[in-house]
């Protein structure tokens, strides 16, 4: 099986922090003119910051420093994704207050913690995000962080106030875990700006949301209920989460039952899993599917089997990335109204009031585009705000780029494409040039996708 180079970099996300730390490196820092006066900007309600004036703020260089993690960036890009360097400027390190502590990151054990980077080239924008998955604050450098700042925008990310398997284990009531991320992305938010307003003497003259996965989620969250904070966003395969259904408690109880034997192939085409994209179920049944089922059941439903995941989704691999059984006959639809209103607390309705591109892969088996994506543009439609959507279906695309190391052959990374959207956005909101009509973006038959992604190049079927 080809499966040895994915499953070690979802169990390093999941024990890092947990397990072990970066050891502390110096980075090297630039001489004390470059950072006269940095030392002056505060980050507005972080109960703890530390600062750093650096030669460089790309991981082409902070990697294996307390400034970046690399274990928790694993699987997101492809080997050999070139990545800029050369990005002098400040990094600001801290956590706002918070009452929980599932992140180890520094040795803090406090949750809400963040990181600011601020170029010295700076072009006026600021750039946020959220971790994606239950990844921390570093979980983007190399995919998003890289690139904006050699760009010469000011860099943001959360950790979204929990993170870890055991991230439903925060709050009081259902639902509250996931609730907390908006609250933290828009706190940081607020709080970059006018962090930067410190360093460069005025407020960013635009302010982009974006992020994976899980950060994809916040960026429509954000978009469609605070946005005067941004001028327009980037969702990278964000998770759909309805009151109703369809979202993840939707289709993957069906990808656990395929894992126990009470499902077939044809059950999982019908919530929404891809043909073609079969040779993937093994990868996402040893690292994804059971993990991510029973931890977000027990976000929303804990009472539908409290000894599953129970008080911790466990201690080693296996432990965490073991399902529960009893999801294998998990029916979201007839569950108590209860459950319903703990995920309407973070739905998404559609109604988006900044431009947003949209991008996921046609081979998705974690979030298969057909029960999200392709679901969240129609809600976009149906609320009267399609003019601000394009939505882009990237042919070979899956839910990690890391796997394209795997399967060169038959996936292509999605982060080309990625930073085509951003550019595609850039342009958009300051030059009110329009990005193409919602297609699928083809995957060319000769290669060449690992650095290189054309929005403009479709293949002959619409996107759904």
């Amino acid at each position: 099986m080809r499966l040895s180079r994915g499953v070690p970099f979802i169990t390093a996300v999941l024990l890092a922090g947990a397990l072990s730390r970066p050891t502390p490196v110096t980075a090297t820092a630039v001489d004390e003119q470059h950072c006269a006066g940095q030392e002056r900007v505060r980050v507005p309600g972080a109960a703890y910051q530390q600062s750093a004036c650096l030669a460089d703020l790309t991981t082409a260089v902070l990697a294996g420093t307390p400034y970046t993690d690399m274990a928790d960036q694993a699987g997101l890009t492809a080997r050999g994704t070139r990545t800029p360097a050369g990005v002098p400027g400040l990094q600001i390190d801290g956590y706002f207050p918070d009452s929980s502590h599932f992140n180890a990151t520094h040795g803090w054990r406090h949750d809400a913690q963040f990181v600011i980077r601020l170029p010295d080239r700076w072009n006026g924008g600021l750039v946020v995000t959220g971790a994606p998955g239950t990844r921390r604050q570093y979980a983007t450098d190399a995919a998003i962080s890289d690139q904006v700042l050699a760009l010469g925008y000011a860099y943001a990310a959360t950790d979204k106030g929990n993170n870890g398997a055991d991230f439903y284990r925060d709050g009081r009531r259902p639902g509250d875990a996931v609730a907390e991320w908006n609250t933290r992305t828009t706190q940081l938010t607020r709080a970059a700006r006018k962090a930067v307003a410190q360093r460069y003497g005025h407020a960013p003259r635009r302010t982009y949301m974006t992020g994976i996965s899980n950060g994809g989620y916040l960026t429509r969250w954000q978009l469609e209920n605070r946005p005067e904070l941004y001028d327009g966003g980037v969702d990278w395969e964000g998770a759909l989460w309805t009151a109703d259904g369809p979202n993840l408690l939707t289709s993957l109880p069906t990808a656990v039952g395929r894992m126990l034997g009470s499902a077939r192939d044809e059950d999982l085409y019908t919530v929404g899993f891809a043909r073609g994209s079969e040779f993937l179920w093994p990868y996402h049944e040893q690292a994804y599917w059971g993990v991510t089922q029973k931890i977000y059941r027990a976000e929303f439903d804990p009472t539908y089997d409290p000894g599953c995941p129970g008080t911790s989704a466990g201690t080693t691999p296996e432990q965490i990335l073991a399902p529960c059984a009893s999801d294998a006959s998990y029916d979201y639809v007839s569950r108590p109204a209860s459950v319903h209103r703990a995920v309407a607390r973070v739905a998404l309705t559609g109604r988006i009031g900044r431009p947003l591109l949209t991008l996921h892969g046609d081979l998705d088996a974690l979030l298969p585009k057909a029960a999200d994506s392709d679901v969240y543009a129609r809600m976009i439609d149906a609320s009267g705000r399609g003019p601000l959507h394009r939505y882009f279906t990237i042919a070979g695309g899956t839910h990690v780029d890391g796997l394209y190391d795997t399967y060169p052959d038959r996936l292509r990374p999605i982060l080309p494409c990625y930073r085509s959207a951003f550019d595609a956005l850039v342009s958009w909101v300051e030059r009110d040039t329009r990005p193409p009509a919602d297609h699928t973006v083809g995957r060319p038959a000769s290669g060449g996708v690992l650095n290189s992604c054309s929005l403009s190049s479709p293949v002959a079927r619409a996107a759904g």
